[in-house]
């Protein structure tokens, strides 16, 4: 468009449902920055966050009402690099779509809405803090990071929620809301012409100033992990273990980034999913259960594994995991296994792509990293056993091992 939105319709002719995302490359850790021609700022942890909440209410009331008035399941989420606003529908897909387009625009923040709303996601702060799963996950990635803000929980902190203003919401997005730093996918049975000319229309009854990069500052984070081992205690009838490697940053984007985390992921399916012999050995000796799995994050400054599980005994499990991949470290995988999983991920890529949420979700991620969902396929087809193996030295490192448990109080 031209006041830079970036719009993306994907027609899918047999399907009734329409799914759209609304999305702004802006997350839990741009929490320091600077737009061209202004001055660096730096904002309260969670804002991105809280400014997700807070875009859902109107003067006029809430707009999930309005979606549903016209047959619309609305939503939104904000992860550490993006926030999304979404929704999917089978009828009145032009208005839901104006909905969606025209509240994201639209943002009315007053002292006493966001006074209230520090209560309400103090609330989910809590929640998350009594759940096993997400301590221990997000344990991991603060046994990981010292300084990145990466390793800050993405809803912020109760003590960092109770700074934010209206101000302060409204300095972040007018930086990172503006049309040029946005994306709108629209997949499932919708004419493409007609989704482009309406927001040709609707764009144009805006306004909105051109504006500079977005530069994102971040803290030098140490190339080692900032702990070994962290612990938590919380009423769990089986520990909870993770552990991971934090790699150390090379700033890689676009197809090269998305090249690494084929690999990486092909890899790690390769070492420990759960059709492999390590897997099946470890299942069987009851050390892991189908909780057990494993996850690759990464951006330009920063990358990382996340892999585990319950287990009766993270100390043994550990060990065995230590002892088996030694192995697999010096042999490599063999080519019958790695052309099985690659076909596996492959198979699994396809099958995606009869899901409008996940093409929608997905699409919007690769986009926002320099990438291109339909270029996956060829990239997979690329990829060699010899890329994987030196990915597999390359990744487990023991020095760079970090590991989060929780476990029952004594």
């Amino acid at each position: 468009m031209d006041n830079g939105l970036q719009v993306y319709v994907l027609p899918k002719p047999a399907f009734r449902k329409a799914y759209a995302t609304f999305a702004t490359k802006y997350g839990s850790v741009d929490n320091h920055f600077k737009v061209a021609g202004g001055e660096e700022i730096r904002v309260p942890d969670g804002i991105a966050h809280f400014l997700e909440h807070k875009m859902f209410e109107e003067p006029e009331g809430d707009i999930f009402a309005t979606f549903a008035s016209n047959g619309a399941s609305a939503n939104a989420f904000t992860s550490f690099d993006q926030t999304v606003y979404l929704f999917s529908a089978t009828e009145n897909i032009e208005t839901n779509l104006s909905t969606l387009v025209d509240f994201v625009q639209r943002p009315y923040f007053t002292d006493e809405n966001v006074e209230k709303e520090k209560g309400i996601i103090g609330q989910e702060i809590n929640m998350y803090a009594d759940n096993p799963d997400w301590r221990v996950y997000f344990g991991l990635i603060e046994a990981m990071y010292a300084t990145h803000p990466v390793h800050i929980d993405i809803a912020g902190t109760i003590e960092s929620i109770s700074t934010i203003t209206k101000e302060t919401l409204y300095t972040c997005y007018n930086a990172f809301y503006h049309p040029s730093n946005m994306l709108l996918f629209v997949v499932g049975g919708v004419d493409p012409e007609q989704v482009f000319e309406l927001i040709r229309n609707n764009q144009h009854g805006k306004s909105y100033e051109p504006q500079g990069e977005i530069t994102r500052i971040f803290d030098q984070e140490p190339d080692e992990v900032a702990s070994k081992h962290v612990e938590s205690r919380l009423a769990v009838s089986i520990p909870k273990m993770m552990f991971g490697f934090k790699e150390k940053v090379d700033g890689l984007s676009g197809e090269a980034a998305v090249r690494r985390d084929l690999t990486t992921k092909l890899m790690l399916d390769l070492l420990l999913g759960s059709s492999t012999p390590l897997y099946q050995k470890l299942y069987d000796e009851d050390l892991i259960s189908d909780s057990f799995g494993h996850e690759f994050n990464s951006s330009p400054q920063y990358a990382f594994s996340a892999i585990g599980g319950d287990t009766r005994d993270p100390g043994l499990l550990l060990e065995r995991i230590k002892e088996e991949v030694g192995h697999i470290l010096e042999t490599g995988f063999a080519e019958k296994d790695f052309e099985r999983a690659r076909k596996k991920k492959i198979g699994g890529y396809l099958r995606m792509l009869n899901s409008p949420e996940t093409i929608a979700h997905e699409f919007t991620r690769y986009q926002f990293h320099g990438g291109d969902l339909f270029e996956v396929l060829p990239l997979y087809e690329s990829i060699t056993l010899e890329e994987v193996n030196a990915r597999l030295r390359d990744h487990v490192k023991w020095e760079q091992l970090a590991v989060s448990l929780v476990v029952s109080p004594e």
